[in-house]
């Protein structure tokens, strides 16, 4: 017995302090990525919704970082309850963990953990932000947040990664939000605006972006911010698992930037900046959840099949009419389900886990896993997220009147604009009178 116990003790993990700076990191550059969203979306709205955009996603840093230290931790990876929800007393407040205390079978301490989990949870419901651009009370957004993450992100978090959550316990492989962040935020946008409606406008106005630059600026941070997203989700940089994710968020997303582009091309005859941006965060989408289970070659593949897809479904909102602003569920529903369901077919059986998928002998058996998590996590996440929304909607009510969107949200809801053009307009003033005097005196010599 005490030779047993020496070897337990020996196998116990202890605190790496490099696999824990190295998550701090990765939480930093998570954090980062909500900013980048931001920029990413803020640039792709009309100019008089600027500021608002960029305030959606901001807002989230504020309310999630405050309900996950009060319950959203406990609720997402606190002891299970009927593989649904989670619950730890002791987690409450974060008040009764150790400053060393590690995460159950990892090196790194529980407050690691859960500063970068936090991170995903502040930019999931920042995503939905995009399908509702122009149109929603800011109030109203705030508190839909609120109450967003607490009946919806924290438990779909349990059931994908916590301990006894039955996606967890089935075997659905979601290495870092294919179907926890992406499906459950694209599936959210389309219930919303299934609820409230179209913008004024829409399939009617001019509606392009008006910053390209703040578009490519949004996604070169989301990008950058994504490697940790992906490679941080492994916990720790012991076995080369995160490197093999880091590797194949690069690969994903240069291939379904590529796809996108060569798609654009062939359909609209040019390749657009927006294209290059958008094809690149659907690569990124839908690599998160597959990176870790496939080859360098399977995230080609996995990239180059989202980028062409997403580019498709982007364009059914104009068939079907539903007015998802900037194309949250085309890029994150559909990149979501496209990742997480090709795990199924280019699981190599070499990275994560010992898992193959259909193209390396393993036949369908991971291919209906996901399908199980895929869609109940997208049913779930529509169902709620409408009925959110229409409780709201009745009660303060979600949109800004229509004259206020019209003249734009920014001032009606913000009291500010995101450019002040006075001063140029007064110098342009300036330079046209100064030149008055000249112009006639030159008229003058043509008439005479």
């Amino acid at each position: 017995m005490a030779s047993a116990a020496i070897t337990l003790a020996a196998d116990a993990p202890t605190l790496s302090s490099a696999n824990t700076g190295f998550m701090l990191i990765c939480s930093a550059l998570v954090m980062l990525m909500t900013p980048g969203l931001a920029f990413f979306y803020g640039g792709m709205v009309r100019v008089k919704s600027t500021l608002n955009m960029l305030m959606m996603s901001f807002i989230s840093l504020g309310i999630v970082t405050i309900l996950w230290v009060l319950y959203g931790f406990s609720m997402a990876f606190g002891t299970d309850s009927g593989s649904l929800i989670g619950w730890n007393s002791d987690w409450v407040g974060l008040s009764n963990i150790g400053l060393t205390q590690l995460w159950d079978g990892y090196t790194i301490p529980i407050f690691v953990f859960l500063v970068f989990q936090l991170m995903f949870a502040i930019i999931t419901p920042a995503l939905i932000s995009g399908a509702l651009a122009d149109r929603v009370k800011f109030t109203a957004w705030a508190l839909f947040i609120a109450l967003w993450a607490t009946v919806v992100y924290f438990p779909v978090a349990h059931w994908v990664w916590g301990a006894g959550g039955w996606a967890f316990e089935l075997g659905v492989i979601d290495f870092a939000g294919g179907t926890a962040v992406h499906i459950n935020a694209g599936a959210a946008a389309l219930g919303v605006i299934l609820v409230i409606g179209k913008r004024v406008g829409f399939k009617k106005d001019p509606m392009r972006p008006h910053s390209l630059p703040l578009v490519m600026l949004g996604a070169g941070l989301l990008w950058f911010g994504w490697f940790g997203f992906n490679a941080g989700s492994w916990l720790g940089n012991d076995d080369g698992v995160g490197a093999l994710m880091f590797v194949n968020t690069q690969v994903a997303t240069a291939a379904a930037m590529l796809a996108w582009l060569i798609y654009e091309k062939i359909r609209h005859g040019a390749f657009t900046t927006l294209g290059a941006a958008s094809g690149a965060v659907a690569g990124l989408v839908a690599i998160t959840p597959a990176g870790g289970a496939v080859s360098p070659l399977g995230a080609i593949a996995v990239g180059a099949i989202a980028g062409l897809l997403c580019a498709m479904a982007v364009g059914l909102k104009y068939k079907l009419g539903y007015d998802d602003s900037l194309d949250v569920v085309g890029v994150h529903l559909v990149g979501g389900v496209v990742g997480s369901l090709l795990i199924g077919f280019f699981a190599s059986g070499k990275g994560q886990s010992e898992v193959q998928g259909l193209f390396y002998g393993g036949g369908l058996d991971q291919f209906w896993k996901q399908c199980a998590g895929v869609f109940a996590v997208l049913a779930y996440s529509l169902v709620v997220s409408a009925i959110l929304a229409f409780i709201l909607d009745k009660t303060i009510g979600m949109r800004v009147p229509e004259d206020d969107e019209v003249a734009g949200i920014d001032q009606a809801e913000h009291a500010e604009t995101a450019y002040d053009f006075s001063g140029a307009g007064g110098g342009a003033a300036r330079t046209a009178a100064a030149q008055a005097p000249v112009a006639a005196a030159a008229s003058k010599k043509v008439d005479a």
